[in-house]
């Protein structure tokens, strides 16, 4: 057999793998052979050929027979999985919530205590709004625009939606240090587009529906003149879509990254002291400049300090404050909120029950607290070190596919390995826990303990400033569905729960799961060389390392994934913006590209097993395809065009393997089959 060599992180991954299974054979990681395929023959439609619709024939059946529970706005493989860990935390949230002499201050006070207070509806409804008596008065209490200022820092400590968004994080041009961010926000619906599509019917009855949702809240919370103040916020956020930027727009590093002095910011905005607004969030002396991502937007966010009355402002600033806050109020609140986010915007039949909302709170507030017991209770090692030997293979992959990619130089292969280099992993969990010591959370004042964490969250965000660059923290929970990479960290993150059925199966052989989840693997380290990441060198800092010729080849093939997306419709009328997806779609395709070739590089030169009738390859693309089956109601497909940089699952998956020559041969698709297209269209980045 050929000995592969393994770049110095992949073999350090691997290493530390083999090492710690070799005794374990017999546990859950069984050998290849003991295995299954991994692919549900039930769930397939064998009346659609793969040749001509592959998602479909993957999982069309499970499309027919599967509808969307009543109080989902989608179904399918993520969240069967988000399902089934919230039915996971419910055992911990509900054990906490049931022993007694817990230790004040401990983890399990705090969650038991938390859904506690979320679970006395009783309490909730003698309530009612005097919940937020304290906050309201402060809104009725500004005198003066300058006001303004100093109720935004209060609010961005409670968690308030407010024209401006702060956040701390790494600087892009320094990643060793922290800096301040400042973006575009304000609107209370899901982003620009559902104020200013002046064609679109459907958006038009969502402004109407929007103001008459603004009225009952209103009304709800006794205020006079409801329709008209609600005429007024949407005028205001309106001028604010306005001059908001796109979500493609905002996709640009470069363009949004303007650091300004404070002082010159100040003068760029006359109605909006910056001094004095981080006087107010406790930021004053700490830091001099501020990364400013939309100039533009900051500009025409101030004219409208000027433009709109005080009294508009204290509307609008009441409406987002009982906005916010709906969901932990009286059952009226609840109601109304969920009719119009949940079942107006995203189609959801009923509300969950009161238990699952008590969890996803707890979970929300509370996320490594309850992470560290989730971990003990369901995160299998074993699962871990499998991932971990995976994710060594996929590096191994990227670092071999550079050295003979055709359309990239040496000067600039040589940079793409030295990012590739610097790659770090960090799979199931955090090395350092949180420290809530303390937060302090009451069994019986839900509204106060959600006001209380959130302001510890944005505490240990202005803690930061000053400090040396946290390289341990997670930006996910353990129990979070989903995975990530970092441009300023050049990381990679696989929480635990991602790593569970339905998106990774241990009972299946190595093919399958390396196209249900090693896909994402791949998926998540080609982000470092997307249209964005490509933009960050190894060490997190926005600078370019692309020859100019090397750039424009790059443009060319991207240009190409633009214009095939952008084909797309996921509902009649409503296409996908090829542009904003971008990103996403490149990681899609050097996704499937590399599970492939990681596959084969982890057989280390054995022939590949046919399970089932099945080839390797054959089982890989079925694996894709059925860890991205979903569906989704019309109103939130809608709403995921308008503001999602994914493509939906069926496009993640035809489109990505209408591009992929293994799967022209792995399933012989040939000339005049719908999923077959010319060697010449075909776009090949890796």
């Amino acid at each position: 057999m050929k000995r592969l060599l393994l770049s110095a992180l992949a073999l350090s991954l691997l290493a530390n793998v083999v090492h710690a299974t070799e005794p374990a054979q017999t546990t859950t990681v069984a050998t290849a052979s003991a295995l299954g395929s991994g692919i549900h023959p039930e769930d397939m439609d064998k009346a659609v050929r793969p040749q001509d619709d592959f998602y479909r024939y993957a999982q069309g059946a499970w499309l027919k027979a599967n509808e969307i529970p009543s109080d989902k706005s989608d179904w399918g493989t993520f969240m069967k999985a988000r399902e089934d860990v919230q039915q996971q935390l419910r055992t911990i949230v509900e054990s906490a919530a049931k022993e007694s002499n817990k230790l004040a201050g401990s983890d399990k006070q705090k969650i038991g205590d938390l859904y506690t207070s979320f679970m006395d509806e009783k309490k909730l409804n003698a309530l009612g709004i005097t919940a937020l008596k304290n906050e309201l008065g402060r809104i009725t209490r500004i005198q003066y625009k300058r006001g303004v200022q100093d109720l935004i820092a209060h609010f961005h400590e409670i968690g308030i939606n407010t024209p401006i968004r702060l956040s701390i994080g790494q600087d892009n041009t320094n990643s060793s240090q922290y800096a301040v961010t400042v973006s575009q926000g304000g609107l209370g619906l899901p982003n620009r587009d559902y104020y200013l599509s002046q064609d679109d019917a459907k958006m038009a009855d969502i402004r109407a529906k929007y103001k008459t949702h603004i009225e009952k809240i209103l009304t709800l919370a006794g205020k006079s003149n409801a329709a008209a103040q609600a005429d007024n916020i949407i005028a205001l956020e309106t001028a604010l879509a306005k001059v908001q930027w796109t979500t493609e727009q905002n996709r640009d590093p470069v363009k949004t990254y303007n650091k300004m002095p404070v002082a010159e910011l100040s003068k760029m905005t006359p109605a909006f002291n910056w001094a004095m607004y981080l006087k107010s969030a406790h930021m004053h002396g700490k830091i001099n400049d501020l990364v400013v991502q939309q100039p533009s937007f900051i500009k025409g966010f101030d004219d409208t300090i000027n433009n709109f009355s005080l009294n508009i402002w204290k509307s609008y600033f009441t409406w987002h404050l009982i906005r916010s806050y709906s969901p932990f109020l009286s059952s009226d609140f609840v109601n109304e909120n969920f009719a119009f986010y949940e079942a107006t915007i995203a189609g959801t039949k009923e509300n969950r029950t009161r238990e699952k909302r008590g969890v996803a709170l707890t979970d929300q507030l509370l996320g490594e607290p309850v992470g560290k017991i989730y971990v003990e209770k369901y995160f299998p090692p074993e699962v871990k070190q499998r991932t971990e030997k995976m994710v060594g293979y996929f590096l191994e992959a990227f670092k071999q596919s550079i050295k003979t990619l055709d359309w990239m130089s040496p000067e600039t292969k040589k940079q793409a390995q030295i990012k590739l280099s610097k790659i770090s992993v960090k799979i199931g969990y955090p090395r350092q826990w949180q420290d809530d010591t303390g937060l302090t959370i009451k069994r019986d004042d839900l509204v106060g303990n959600l006001m209380r964490a959130r302001k510890a969250r944005h505490d240990r965000e202005v803690a930061k400033l000053g400090k040396p660059i946290d390289r341990e923290e997670w930006h996910m929970t353990p129990q979070t569905v989903n995975a990530y990479y970092s441009e300023t960290m050049n990381e990679i993150v696989f929480p635990a729960a991602r790593l569970q059925s339905p998106l990774f199966d241990v009972t299946a052989e190595d093919a399958f799961n390396y196209g249900a989840l090693g896909i994402s693997i791949g998926h998540e380290i080609s982000h470092a060389f997307d249209d964005q990441g490509a933009q960050y060198d190894g060490d997190g800092n926005l600078r370019n390392w692309w020859t100019a010729e090397d750039k424009e080849k790059f443009k060319k093939k991207t240009a190409s994934l633009v214009d095939q997306y952008a084909t797309y419709s996921p509902v009649p009328g409503y296409f996908l913006n090829g542009k904003t997806t971008l990103g996403e779609n490149i990681a899609d395709n050097a996704g499937i590209v590399m599970a492939l070739r990681a596959y084969k590089l982890s057989l280390q030169g054995k022939p590949a097993p046919v399970i089932d009738g099945w080839t390797a390859e054959q089982r890989l693309f079925m694996g894709l395809a059925q860890a991205r089956r979903g569906k989704s109601r019309e109103q939130r497909a809608i709403a995921l065009v308008k503001t999602d940089v994914h493509s939906p699952g069926e496009f993640r998956v035809n489109g990505s393997l209408v591009n992929h020559p293994d799967f022209y041969t792995s399933f012989d698709v040939k000339p005049g089959d719908k999923m077959y297209l010319t060697s010449d269209k075909r776009v090949s980045i890796w």
